[in-house]
């Protein structure tokens, strides 16, 4: 309450004071005099106006007509000029308000902008691509059986032929040892029945018989050491083996698979390109190959086949290249980044990709032109102007320009989507868009 009463009082009192102010200023500057003398003015020319009226016609006429009458025009008179004194107001309010509005202009807006230049550009081709082994194989047995000896580690590097798994064959051996017993008995069977033939001991049909029983026995013994050998699980090429989950005693059922084994030196990456590129690749072509698991590293190798045909659904071409991987670092299932190098480095112009604006009409992007005139610091004032250009390929943040602007012209790199043709520049470089050839992820 304190505070209100307080409040009240000073305004009070500044009112109060206001009103001294304002009476003071009136004796000084005589507006008292100076309003009677305005007042006596606009009496004199209503006078004026007063007898040129009464000397017309239309107050002749007006003056003859019945007082109702009189009274109904007069008031008719009045509405129709009050009516047009709104229309009147109305459009002089809407002509101010255009003259006002073009007279401002557009309010100018804050970009950055950067002088383009021309850099060395490797032609390339990018691509994104799946590691695949050189030989790669999940193996597994034949035939089924219990599990004997397992000779080998996880992630070992084996020789082609060496033992990887053996599975129990005891009766398999003592069923061969049998069928070899019987084959050798056949064929001193035979031997024998040779010589009797020789001396007519024998009719040629008993012999047949024997030598015919003799080349079975030995197919039995030839195919119980295939069975045998079946056993024995080896290694059909040279590579590194997988995680080993299989141990002595445990049975495994045929076609189970056992464990993994890689070929990872040297090794392939398979990859696609547009059907538009096809003209440009060659089987021979050096690629370039990096992985997110070896950021610092590149692997290099060549294009050793490319598909003879072109995928109906996505118009791409599958291109093969084996890259050299002598420290196995490289393994299969990897995510890999191709760049094909194509010819020799060309200058080209560049700008930030946030610089250009596509639309289905066209690649536009935005001038910063000097209008001749100067801000109050002596800067030139500067302006927006669209133009048209032709983008060629991207290389990181950066995009070519192949046609629509030159060397040495001020671009609009950021702020430009409020901008059209004539829009004022206010320039501020303080913060540029990211325009690095070769972007690394921020951690």
């Amino acid at each position: 309450m304190k505070l209100l009463e307080t409040i009240k009082s000073k305004l009070i009192a500044a009112v109060l004071v206001l009103w001294a102010w304002m009476k003071l200023k009136a004796v000084q500057w005589k507006l008292r005099e100076k309003a009677i003398a305005f007042w006596e003015k606009v009496k004199a020319f209503y006078a004026r106006i007063g007898v040129k009226w009464r000397g017309t016609k239309a107050h002749a006429k007006l003056m003859a007509m019945e007082p109702l009458q009189r009274r109904m025009t007069i008031m008719l008179c009045g509405v129709f000029l009050l009516l047009g004194l709104i229309f009147a107001f109305n459009q002089f309010k809407t002509f101010m308000i255009k003259h006002f509005i073009s007279g401002m202009g557009l309010p100018p807006a804050s970009v950055s902008t950067m002088v383009i230049a021309t850099s060395e550009w490797q032609p390339k081709l990018t691509s994104v691509g799946n590691v695949r082994a050189f030989r790669g194989v999940d193996l597994s047995t034949e035939i089924g059986g219990l599990v004997q000896t397992v000779p080998i580690k996880s992630g070992q590097d084996v020789k082609e032929g060496e033992l990887l798994i053996k599975l129990s064959d005891a009766s398999d051996v003592a069923q061969l040892n049998s069928l070899k017993a019987l084959a050798d008995l056949a064929k001193v069977i035979n031997e024998r029945d040779r010589q009797q033939l020789a001396i007519q001991a024998i009719s040629k049909n008993v012999f047949d018989t024997s030598k015919a029983d003799a080349k079975s026995k030995q197919a039995q013994v030839e195919q119980q050491i295939a069975l045998v050998a079946k056993k024995n699980l080896k290694a059909p090429f040279s590579g590194r083996v997988g995680i080993v989950s299989i141990n002595p005693g445990q049975f495994v059922n045929p076609g189970d698979k056992l464990l993994t084994l890689q070929t990872l030196d040297p090794i392939f990456v398979d990859f696609n390109l547009p059907q538009s590129n096809a003209e440009q690749i060659q089987v021979g072509q050096d690629v370039v190959v990096t992985t997110d698991a070896f950021k610092d590293a590149s692997f290099t190798g060549k294009i050793t086949a490319v598909s003879p045909k072109v995928d109906t659904n996505t118009r791409n071409i599958q291109v093969e290249a084996q890259i050299a991987n002598p420290d196995k670092k490289i393994l299969p299932g990897m995510f890999a980044n191709v760049n094909i190098n194509l010819g020799e480095q060309v200058k080209l112009l560049t700008l930030p990709q946030t610089a250009v604006t596509y639309n289905p009409y066209g690649s536009t992007v935005f001038l910063a032109k000097p209008t001749g005139k100067k801000d109050k610091q002596g800067n030139p004032v500067l302006e927006a102007q669209q133009v048209f250009v032709t983008t060629g390929s991207t290389r990181g943040d950066q995009v070519a320009i192949l046609k629509g602007i030159n060397e040495g012209d001020t671009v609009v790199t950021s702020g430009q989507l409020k901008l059209k043709n004539g829009t004022p520049l206010i320039v501020n470089n303080k913060v540029q868009p990211a325009n690095s050839p070769d972007p690394k992820p921020q951690e």
